[in-house]
């Protein structure tokens, strides 16, 4: 279950409240009669707000927290014969227009996002360590600070929605750097392996 912080929901609950409120006094002003008055707009705008910014995502989380833990059990990815899973969370990845739910793991060889089966797409999808260009932050909906972007080296863009963002954001980037500081060594040893036969010679 993707969770969104206190900050967040504050702010969502103060914007549900000044539409639901500018809604009500649309309403009431182009009516034959005077429906609510001022106190009676800003009391009711306030109530939806408080429900449906932090009420609503309460009991949401509650009840689909239990059912996506559930699910969560049952995601497990398709891995290589010598690949082990060291790291996996909930997530969201956007596919198009849709926002597949499922799971990240963190592999010795890639990045991999198993979807649950309550989505229309489907299916594992796998970044190697090695095709990857670089990750950024991105804010969801240009408003919450919950995604990551994983670029690859063929131009590809991965958007995911996580828990704990800076979290993955570290796990990856050092899983990153960890990778290229090998294949640095590999063509550092290779070279003054040729350098060594060269001078044999």
């Amino acid at each position: 279950m993707i969770q969104i912080n206190w900050k967040y929901r504050i702010i969502f609950a103060i914007g549900s409240a000044i539409l639901y409120t500018f809604l009500l006094w649309v309403f009431d002003y182009f009516s034959n009669e005077k429906l609510n008055s001022i106190n009676s707009l800003i009391f009711q705008g306030v109530f939806f707000g408080i429900f449906f910014g932090i009420g609503f995502p309460h009991v949401s989380e509650k009840f689909a927290g239990k059912f996506s833990r559930k699910m969560g059990m049952k995601i497990k990815p398709d891995l290589e014969l010598d690949e082990i899973t060291e790291i996996e969370g909930t997530a969201n990845l956007f596919r198009g227009i849709e926002g597949v739910g499922g799971k990240i793991f963190l592999t010795n060889k890639k990045v991999i996002f198993k979807s649950h089966k309550i989505n229309v797409q489907k299916g594992q999808t796998d970044i190697y360590y090695e095709d990857i260009q670089g990750i950024v932050k991105r804010k969801t909906a240009k408003l919450i600070d919950n995604g990551i972007r994983i670029k690859t080296k063929n131009g590809e863009e991965y958007d995911f929605v996580v828990n704990e963002r800076n979290l993955w954001f570290d796990k990856i980037t050092k899983r990153l750097n960890n990778k290229r500081s090998t294949s640095k060594n590999r063509v550092h040893f290779a070279d003054c392996a040729k350098t060594k036969d060269e001078s044999v010679k």
